[in-house]
């Protein structure tokens, strides 16, 4: 006699995505799950032939239900902290933002007076502005958030996380600290002062300075897994450097409270303590794993400092940063490589990209497709690269919702022209191509239907994915730049059953899908979200 289901959806709409090569999309009514593995899909009445006395039976009515999506790059504490800091992505000008940090200021002190400590210098800080959405288009300085506080330090970050904003006791404090950054990463005024404006390097001292300690990084970590449960989100992988949140995941998954998959991939100078320690790529349990070695090579084209191969369209004697240098990254590769670590690096440029494409090929060409090695954003990869990456098989992990800024009018067009605009993110082009591509967030905002609206609404025609392509990169090809496509990523029998449901299709409503709610995340069986 079969064994009865745990659990099973039923009455639903339900897209498996598999493989295009395996049968494609094909559409069922409902799925069986027992002991967090999919053991049945199909026709409502072939699935509750699987329900038990104990199994618990879902009616979908009708909802469209899909694979749980991935987040192949985020940065989860940074994520979480909009929701416990002032989340300045609310924000439409310059003294808005003061108005939600003056806030955040007033919620520090009554902090602090209740534990009986006023002369607390417990920071005021504020996550996620983007002065490219404001009519009075510039960045936060340290006048800005002088009206916030002049006796505690306050610091704005920007929500690429490549520039931030500090004031004057914040300057004070690290005068010795941004001294010895490099002159291109603490912009001064015509007096020579530095304006509280940091870029790259120079806002490391910050960051050591406000990342938190084991107790709020717990907090901030499961604030942020709620919202990941609202968003369908079942997995992610997460970008992590000099932080308390890989113990921090070990120990929910330990205690069997861990709501989404996660693997964690370590920054480069973490990259002596791996190999260490004996981490490798891949290792771990059901719920936590070990990811790839990751590092920069330039910055952002919001703070102008992502490496481009021709000057920036307002900034016409700039090129951007090499925010670590090619051959330190050649290093690095080559070290991670030969110890069988994944690597993956950040390049946003046209150069920049080129540049981690080189150091792959000086590791080894076919290794680098073997060990799935990644370039994260590749917002401006030309014909060359695109076809580098679908010989090699080195995955292009890309962030759909970047192309909320090649709007007409918007964050691209004011920094590389129209002509450029359109040469950036080209998912379709990748897609032709034989790419492998995969979609995250990088947190800006960490919302996978916002990020495949925007894919599949893309203005230029080399951008533009069908829904069903963009929801695979979000699923499956995800899963595949974290060695799970085995497990996760589509709704099949033997996978483990990571699920979510949507409130209406996305083919249906194409338009909108932003739009879109969540109804139910489902995380190796068990209901983590159920928004109904």
């Amino acid at each position: 006699m079969t064994e009865a289901a745990d659990r099973i959806f039923v009455n639903g709409e339900v897209h498996t995505l598999a493989d295009p090569d395996s049968g494609g999309d094909a559409v069922c009514e409902a799925v069986a799950v027992r002991d967090g593995e999919i053991v049945r899909t199909g026709r409502t009445h072939d699935v509750e032939l699987l329900a038990g006395v104990d199994t618990d039976v879902v009616d979908l009515d009708g909802r469209v239900i899909l694979p749980g999506f991935v987040d192949a790059h985020t940065h989860l504490t940074t994520v979480g902290r909009y929701l416990l800091h002032a989340d300045l992505s609310a924000a439409d000008s310059p003294d808005g933002a003061v108005d939600l940090l003056a806030e955040r200021a007033a919620e520090v002190e009554r902090e602090a007076s209740e534990v009986e400590d006023p002369e607390s210098d417990d920071w005021v800080l504020g996550y996620g502005y983007d002065e490219s959405t404001w009519d009075d288009s510039r960045y936060l300085t340290r006048a800005d958030l002088d009206r916030v506080s002049t006796e505690r330090p306050v610091a704005a970050f920007r929500e690429d996380m490549h520039v931030a904003a500090v004031n004057g006791v914040a300057l004070g404090r690290f005068a010795d600290a941004l001294a010895d950054a490099p002159d291109e990463t603490v912009p001064t005024d015509d007096d020579g002062d530095p304006t509280g404006v940091l870029l790259e390097a120079a806002i490391d001292p910050i960051y050591r300075a406000v990342e938190p300690g084991p107790a709020e990084t717990r907090a901030v970590v499961e604030a942020a897994l709620d919202g990941c449960a609202a968003r369908g989100i079942t997995g992610f992988h997460d970008m992590v450097r000099d932080s308390h949140a890989p113990r921090v995941y070990r120990d929910l998954d330990e205690s069997g409270s861990l709501t989404a998959r996660v693997r964690i991939n370590y920054w480069s100078d973490h990259l002596d303590a791996v190999r260490e320690v004996g981490l490798a790529t891949n290792a771990g349990s059901d719920m936590v794993r070990t990811g790839a070695i990751k590092s920069y090579t330039d910055g952002s084209f919001g703070g102008r400092t992502a490496r481009l191969s021709e000057p920036y369209a307002d900034a016409p004697d700039e090129t951007g940063q090499w925010v670590v240098d090619p051959d330190e990254l050649d290093e690095a590769v080559a070290t991670a490589t030969e110890a069988g670590l994944q690597f993956t690096a950040h390049a946003i440029g046209d150069e920049a990209v080129d540049a981690v494409l080189d150091a792959y090929e000086h590791a080894s060409r076919t290794d680098a497709g073997e060990a799935r090695h990644r370039v994260e954003h590749a917002e401006l990869a030309d014909d060359d690269a695109i076809e580098w990456l679908a010989e090699t098989g080195v995955v292009a992990s890309v962030q759909p919702n970047f192309l909320k800024w090649a709007q007409p009018g918007g964050l691209y067009e004011e920094r590389l022209g129209s002509e450029r605009t359109a040469e950036t993110n080209r998912y379709r082009d990748m897609l032709d191509a034989g790419v492998r591509l995969a979609f995250g967030s990088d947190g800006m905002p960490m919302d996978p239907l916002f990020g495949v609206h925007h894919a599949v609404n893309a203005p230029a025609e080399s951008q533009r994915l069908t829904v069903t392509e963009a929801l695979r990169a979000y699923t499956r090809g995800a899963a595949y730049a974290g060695f799970d496509e085995d497990r996760l990523g589509t709704i099949e029998v033997g996978k483990r059953a990571d699920l979510v449901a949507l409130d209406a299709s996305p083919w249906e409503r194409d338009d909108a899908i932003d739009d879109i709610d969540v109804a139910l995340t489902v995380v190796d069986g068990d209901i983590v979200f159920d928004g109904r």
